[in-house]
């Protein structure tokens, strides 16, 4: 019998095995300064791409007035304990009536974290009799919920509606056979690639087939729709988006999340959410301060002009640059370029030591191997000239990975990892 950690020690698994090359630097790095366009990386200045505060909230001086208001007034523990329990107040009411008059819903239940929300959303709305089936691209948190399940589950091919509905076809000749429902799972946009699900033509298929939709809208919330309500908005199905969720982590640029339906289901995950049951309540400073951010996403359009101003500018310019974006339909911008890994670390150091950008890396097992995505997030605190420097930037770092620079550079790792 083998000692449970010798596949540890032997296998640190995909990423893991970069770890002395990459830790501190590519994976776990730390930024340092005020959360906004330009911040600091290893002592240098740097105009940053990672940081989703997509509205430029998180250093406002408003914002920052209301959080360090909450603080002094409650500290960081109150209310303590879960919400059942002792955990409850009329601020995390309000706060939860605003979110789904704001979202075109019933009623809304806050969440203290997206990830395990989600998790726990999926475990709460199926029994073992239920199918789900869900985009094969969704994010970590739904693929957990799923991996709860003790059902059947379908993953549907990434917004295809053919494979959507063959998948439908076979849930439903299921759930005929065990008396139970379907779920359909969609993000309103995928944040790798930016793509926004095809909501529109998902809930078309409700016409023909009996499920219910949960739908995943992190990076939609606030930057999408003509008020911010997110992707059902923006394509016009906000109404049949059966269980709606969102964070606060990317527009808000906070902590916490939120669920919203019609009120008989929302009261239901309120007393199954084993996520929230047992945990502690949302602290009151995050609660005042997501007030306070929402209040200013409803009475600030002006955020989210000038988030699409810089979002088109840098999209626009990658593209009249010859730069492959994929299909986005957001906020998230995506480069691709082909390459290895080692070619993408030496190519990302260039970028961050003698161009002063600093962008998120993706690679395998992310994404297929031989490709790079690099992965940008164009916030309101962003300007012109920001653009126009990472726009110079990536033409020259483009041109060095085409010629072999970076495959020179990166020969040393590859031979110490012997993965030539």
């Amino acid at each position: 019998m083998r000692d449970l950690f010798d596949r540890i020690i032997e296998n640190k698994g995909p990423l893991g095995k970069w770890a002395s090359q990459a830790e501190g630097y590519f994976v776990f790095p730390k930024l340092e300064g005020n959360i906004s366009n330009r911040m600091k990386f290893n002592g240098k200045d740097v105009i940053t791409w990672s940081i989703n505060d997509y509205l430029g909230l998180a250093n406002h001086p408003e914002v920052l007035k209301v959080d360090a208001q909450a603080a002094a007034q409650h500290g960081a523990a109150y209310p303590m304990g879960a919400r059942m329990m002792s955990g409850h107040t009329d601020l995390h009411d309000q706060l939860q009536n605003e979110l789904a008059e704001f979202v075109d819903k019933q009623a809304a239940y806050l969440l203290n974290f997206g990830y395990q929300g989600m998790v726990s959303c999926i475990d709460a709305l199926v029994t073992k009799d239920d199918i789900i089936v869900y985009d094969v691209d969704s994010h970590a948190c739904i693929i957990d919920g799923v991996r709860l399940h003790m059902g059947k589950r379908f993953t549907y091919q990434h917004n295809d509606m053919e494979s959507l509905e063959k998948n439908l076809e076979r849930a439903t000749k299921m759930a005929e056979q065990t008396g139970g429902g379907i779920l359909v799972i969609s993000e309103g946009v995928f944040g790798m690639r930016g793509e926004q699900g095809r909501l529109k033509e998902i809930v078309a298929l409700k016409g023909k087939y009996n499920f219910r939709l949960l739908v995943d809208d992190a990076h939609g919330f606030g930057t999408l729709g003509k008020t911010g309500a997110g992707t059902g908005e923006e394509q016009g199905v906000q109404d049949q988006i059966d269980v709606y969720f969102a964070t606060f982590a990317k527009s808000m640029a906070g902590i916490g999340a939120f669920l919203a339906g019609d009120k008989e289901v929302i009261d239901y995950l309120k007393y199954n959410l084993r996520s929230q049951m047992f945990a502690k309540s949302l602290p009151m400073i995050y609660v005042k301060g997501a007030l306070k951010r929402l209040h200013m996403m409803k009475t600030m359009p002006e955020l989210k002009e000038k988030l699409w101003e810089n979002v088109n500018a840098l999209q626009n310019g990658l593209k009249e640059r010859g730069f492959n974006i994929g299909t986005t339909q957001s906020c998230v911008t995506p480069v691709y370029l082909n390459g290895s890994i080692p070619e993408a670390m030496a190519l990302v150091k260039d970028l961050r030591e003698n161009y002063g950008i600093f962008c998120s890396i993706v690679v395998y097992p992310v994404i297929p191997k031989g490709l790079i995505l690099l992965r940008m997030i164009p916030t309101a605190t962003h300007d012109l000239e920001d653009i126009q420097l990472t726009l110079d930037a990536f033409s020259a770092i483009r041109d060095r990975l085409e010629n072999g620079t970076y495959k020179r550079l990166s020969a040393a790792v590859e031979a110490a990892m012997g993965d030539k």
